[in-house]
């Protein structure tokens, strides 16, 4: 029997709690794609890599001529699949073509990783709000309820303008502030009654 009490995390942030010991995943703030009894797909949208994005074009023979895009950095979305790109964006206008690839987040954004939203991107067509990683973060079925119980994470509803206008070593703290309470205040510990 399904359980009726089944959470969705589609379009809400997941923020490390401070003192995560993974090192993958301490201090940071990941996007939720996808939440469902299969399990969740995220993308971490504050930890940026040593790749501009004009130096990931190119390794796709692509040429970025916009240059407030050519310095944006990759990010590292995650443990899973480092080698593949996965490109966060806003929602494309309803007259444009959809990419071949991509998945519409509900009440969010879109994630495309077919090559053709690089083509639109550098033929000038593509969308302007991106960010764009290298692999991403997966959890199997339960696994993330489980690391959500044993307080490993804080959810929030997400805010676009903290992935997409927020300099990258302010948006642990803005996504914390989505939260409404002083993070000072978080405990380590499980509470028990």
């Amino acid at each position: 029997m399904a359980s009726a009490s089944r959470i969705d995390l589609t379009n809400q942030f997941l923020i490390a709690m401070p003192g995560m010991v993974d090192e993958t995943f301490a201090g940071t703030v990941v996007y939720l794609c996808e939440h469902n009894e299969k399990g969740a797909l995220g993308l971490v949208i504050n930890k940026p890599i040593d790749i501009k994005l004009k130096n990931l074009f190119e390794k796709v023979e692509l040429a970025l001529d916009l240059q407030e895009l050519a310095e944006q950095p990759v990010y590292f979305g995650g443990p899973v699949q480092t080698e593949r790109g996965f490109v966060l964006h806003e929602k494309r206008p309803p007259d444009q073509a959809a990419y071949n690839s991509t998945l519409s987040i509900p009440g969010g954004l879109e994630m495309t990783t077919s090559k053709d939203v690089l083509e639109a991107m550098a033929g000038g067509t593509g969308p302007s709000k991106v960010l764009i990683t290298l692999g991403y973060s997966g959890w199997q079925a339960g696994q993330l309820e489980d690391e959500l119980g044993r307080n490993g994470w804080l959810t929030v509803d997400a805010d676009p303008k903290v992935i997409f206008d927020t300099p990258i070593e302010q948006r642990y703290g803005r996504a914390l502030s989505l939260l409404g309470f002083d993070p000072l205040m978080l405990s380590q510990e499980a509470g028990h009654a």
